[in-house]
């Protein structure tokens, strides 16, 4: 029944989330979450490699920041073409997961293993932002500052986010960290 349910991969990151609030990462296992989640280790093992990856799940951003570089119109400035980017990750993706995602924030902090994983993601998807923009004809100092640029944009907004107890939408943060980032760039002195 539960190995071959549509569902089978979000019931073990749901089991998972749940036993690495109750117990911490380092002391569930792989068999505790395939008990929890009504599965078999081998239907663990054909959905993830690892318990991180149950944790972090698929990794789609940066082929989706990939993909919307090269479908975005020719002479699109690069910046413009991540910023509404990261708009649609807000609402689409990230402003539906808010509680799901302030927990894994938590269990994040307090794994090494965990942490090292979530600054791998941050440099895939800088990766994939600097390669898209060097493959539409952005020469590549503009592509990596793009890339740096909207990678820490978004993770400043995220923990302003996550930490937020008004709960303003993560678009919101968006743009105050984006204003902000401006206010202090037009505060240096050019010589």
């Amino acid at each position: 029944m539960a190995r071959w349910a549509p569902d089978t991969r979000e019931r073990l990151r749901v089991a998972a989330l749940e036993l690495f609030e109750e117990r911490g990462f380092a002391a569930t296992t792989v068999p505790d979450i395939v008990e929890r989640a009504g599965v078999t280790r081998r239907t663990f093992f054909r959905h993830f490699s690892d318990k991180r990856e149950v944790f972090f799940g698929d990794d789609e951003i940066p082929a989706l920041a990939t993909a919307m570089l090269a479908a975005a119109p020719l002479g699109a400035p690069p910046f413009s073409i991540v910023w509404r980017g990261l708009h649609a990750l807000a609402g689409e993706r990230f402003e539906p997961r808010r509680e799901q995602m302030a927990a894994s924030r938590g269990i994040i902090e307090g794994e090494p293993a965990l942490r090292e994983r979530d600054l791998q993601k941050q440099a895939d998807l800088r990766e994939a932002i600097r390669a898209g923009s060097r493959a539409r004809g952005v020469d590549e100092l503009t592509s990596r500052v793009v890339a740096g640029l909207g990678v820490d944009l978004l993770q400043t907004a995220l923990e302003r986010w996550l930490a937020d107890e008004d709960r303003m939408p993560l678009t919101h943060h968006l743009d105050e960290v984006r204003q902000r980032m401006s206010d202090v760039l037009g505060e240096v002195d050019t010589l």
